[in-house]
């Protein structure tokens, strides 16, 4: 009986100090936008990084995943990461642009030749010194990117090889300036459309097309109402790894640690499955039933010179030059180093 009672008071022990360790335990919400499922490059990747921090740091750390937009909105989702109140998020390119302008930079269109060189030009000089100016003006500490794969053309009308065959298509893009003028440079007219709104607006040809990654047509069912994909590459669809630095520096070193580390694991998942879907899009947009328009790089220089100096105008106008020129020299000296 003795034993038993011991037995007894020691479980009732353990479980005190198991509550006790969950609610001291700091709370760590983690926002992204793709739908809880393992075949999402986000929702993978925080899955991965959920089980990584939590392991390393014992449970002192309790990472919660809000998927497919739960939390917040995108905007909002970034005011959070300023205020402290959202931990963490994975945000993609314009609400961090509108945020943090200097990332419009990276809206360049038809600059990069792979995601060797895209991934190279971000984990070097030029994506650290990004983010220590990021910290510095918003409070949001960048720890990289990974991508939603490059962005492709799609529409409904006629295939589309060159430039101009973009001449009078309706193309839906992100609510950003930006996007306005890279479709309109070639020749398309521009309407921005939410992406909630997106599949509804091509289903009822407010819109003849838009531009996305594989992830995207694929995830959301845009193929459904979209009969070309035009493989063009025009921009990278960046997905920055996004933590409030206010929380980041009350954490103590072995979880800044484990946070480092397992950001680092996570974005190798998302940039390899989100790599993969790129290297077999013509595969599985073909099995979607979409016509698929390869480009070839004499037409991409072409598409190149009608849309990367209005483009550029636009980001020098909105951000001056120093960063889209910090970014060109980035380029430039990923190019040299293998000549």
């Amino acid at each position: 009986m003795k034993s038993m009672s011991k037995y007894l008071a020691a479980t009732a022990a353990i479980a005190v100090l198991a509550t006790a360790s969950a609610a001291s335990a700091k709370e760590l919400k983690y926002a992204h936008f793709q739908s809880a499922d393992l075949s999402s490059p986000k929702h993978a990747a925080a899955l991965a990084f959920e089980s990584c921090v939590e392991g390393k740091t014992a449970g002192s750390i309790d990472v919660q995943i809000y998927p497919a937009g739960q939390l917040a909105g995108d905007n909002e989702v970034m005011e959070g990461l300023q205020l402290g109140s959202i931990q963490m998020a994975v945000v993609h390119d314009g609400p961090i642009s509108a945020t943090y302008k200097p990332f419009s930079a990276l809206a360049l269109p038809y600059l990069f030749d792979d995601q060797a060189m895209a991934w190279a030009v971000m984990d070097g000089d030029f994506g650290k010194e990004m983010a220590e100016d990021m910290v510095a003006k918003t409070g949001i500490r960048m720890f990289g990117v990974a991508d939603n794969g490059v962005r492709n053309f799609t529409n409904n009308v006629r295939p589309v090889a060159e430039p101009k065959d973009m001449a009078g298509l309706k193309m839906r893009v992100m609510t950003a300036p930006v996007w306005v003028t890279l479709v309109e440079s070639l020749g398309a007219s521009a309407t921005p459309v939410p992406w909630p709104e997106l599949p509804g607006a091509l289903q009822q040809g407010v819109v003849d097309g838009q531009e996305n990654g594989v992830t995207n047509i694929v995830d959301a069912s845009l193929y459904q109402n979209q009969k070309y994909v035009t493989l063009d590459a025009h921009v990278f669809s960046w997905h920055a790894y996004l933590m409030s630095d206010s929380f980041y520096q009350g954490l103590t070193d072995v979880e800044k640690t484990a946070v480092d580390q397992c950001v680092e694991i996570a974005k190798v998942i998302h940039r390899g499955m989100t790599a993969a879907q790129d290297a077999n899009a013509s595969a599985i947009l073909s099995e979607k039933g979409m016509t698929v328009v390869p480009v070839s790089p004499e037409q991409k220089a072409m598409f190149r010179q009608a849309a990367q100096p209005a483009v550029r105008e636009f980001v020098v106008s909105e951000v001056g030059a120093e960063w889209p020129d910090k970014l060109d020299a980035a380029v430039a000296a990923y190019r040299d180093s293998f000549n």
